[in-house]
């Protein structure tokens, strides 16, 4: 992170937070809610959003800035809903006000706490990028906003007092003003918080992102998906009642880059497969025993159609428009797939899945394994393996390390999903 400042998530942050976060949470024109919502901000986490508060505040009252460029960046952030102005305030009295509240706050800690000497983010590259953001909306900004001087307001912001509150100033524009981004340009705003230190929520969440339709060939995940995912979350405690709770939160977690519902196409996708499938129902329980190490109290076709129906729901929720298609399974790494399966054969055949409470011969496992590769789809095949590697934890090579992330390539995976198993790699040297 630039100029060593904290890293926000390091820190406990998981949305936004200073003066951008009081911003988002200002629903009343009037001073005394204004000046509430302010206290409550820095009233939180026993008092740490008042360090934010208090440091966001100073910065922009310590730089060269005008206050017609404060008050235009203000009213943007805010979308116009809080102007000092109408209570006989200029903004640099309104920003004093936060920063002694903030103090305030930090001395009901420490009552000889002396708000440090302010530390502004001015590398020239990261302003450069910045303001640079700035540029490609300005149009679209200066409309929505309803402000002619915004934008050369928040540079100045951005290149005077902080590349790091100018750009959260910004995003909060963006979002008060409803301005829809494309996603190239979402894209790199996330790059931007995450050398800033952000959480993601920072960027994200509110943000009108003009959003391409789903495409479950672009996966746009570094890790694992779909049904081996699931798999990877669920436990030896699952129960019926809990089912659609476990099922939801994997349809429903969709990766920063990812279009809305991508994560429940994913997972859709892989279901179907299964379902379409000439596997018995015998062997599609086994395979989810199996990978998951946990219990299954229903048919194993039944789980899946339990699995496609909590997707279809997300997806009809933030996704109204997707079309449900299973493409044809990618058939040409099928025969890598299957010595990599039978080459580990030998090293399980004498263990078992939950030894000690039914157990699963590794075996049948394998065997189930294979049908998955041949008769239904070798990309859910190998992610279905890599998982059961993990739950036998079966020592693997280097050299088969290597073999299986030039097969993840090949599908194009994220670059950490096979890392996940690479401890497997320690174990057997």
């Amino acid at each position: 992170m630039p100029q060593m400042r904290p890293d926000y998530v390091e820190l406990g942050y998981s949305s936004d937070f200073g003066l951008t976060g009081l911003t988002e949470q200002l629903r009343s024109p009037g001073l005394p809610a204004a000046l509430a919502a302010a206290a409550r901000l820095a009233d939180g986490s026993d008092g740490d959003e008042a360090v934010e508060l208090g440091e966001d505040a100073r910065r922009l009252l310590d730089a060269p800035l005008s206050d017609e460029v404060l008050r235009t960046v203000w009213l943007a952030a805010v979308g116009r809903i809080f102007d000092p102005a109408d209570h006989g305030m200029d903004t640099r009295t309104w920003l004093r006000k936060l920063s002694d509240m903030a103090t305030d706050r930090l001395r009901q800690n420490k009552r000889s706490y002396v708000p440090p000497p302010v530390k502004p983010v001015q590398n020239a590259d990261l302003c450069g990028e910045v303001v640079a953001e700035i540029r490609q909306q300005s149009a679209e900004l200066t409309a929505a906003c309803e402000l002619p001087d915004l934008v050369p307001a928040l540079e100045q912001v951005v290149t005077l007092a902080d590349a790091d509150v100018g750009f959260r100033l910004y995003l909060r524009a963006l979002k008060a003003c409803s301005v829809r981004v494309p996603k190239e340009a979402y894209d790199r705003f996330l790059g931007l918080g995450e050398r800033l230190g952000y959480p993601v929520a920072v960027v994200r969440d509110g943000l009108d992102v003009d959003w391409p339709p789903i495409d479950t060939a672009h996966r746009e995940t570094s890790w694992d998906f779909g049904l081996s995912q699931l798999a990877g979350n669920a436990h030896q405690d699952w129960r019926a009642d809990t089912a659609r709770r476990a099922i939801l939160r994997v349809a429903d977690a969709d990766e920063p880059g990812q279009p809305p519902g991508s994560a429940a196409a994913l997972l859709l996708e892989d279901a179907l497969r299964l379902l379409r499938s000439p596997l018995s129902d015998a062997t599609i329980t086994t395979l989810w025993v199996a990978v998951s190490d946990a219990a299954l109290r229903m048919g194993g076709r039944d789980w899946l159609r339990l699995v496609a129906d909590v997707c279809a729901e997300r997806l009809r929720e933030v996704a109204p428009v997707y079309t449900i298609v299973v493409p044809p399974a990618r058939t040409d790494s099928a025969d890598a797939v299957l010595r990599e399966l039978r080459e580990t054969v030998p090293t399980v055949v004498d263990k078992a899945v939950s030894p000690h409470w039914q157990p699963l011969p590794a075996a049948q496992v394998m065997a189930a394994l294979e049908e998955v590769v041949r008769r239904v789809d070798p990309d859910l095949g190998f992610r279905l393996f890599l998982r059961f590697l993990r739950v036998l934890a079966v020592p693997v090579t280097r050299e088969q390390f290597e073999r299986y992330e030039a097969i993840a390539e090949r599908f194009a995976y994220g670059k950490y999903h096979v890392g996940e198993i690479e401890q497997l790699v320690h174990w057997a040297t």
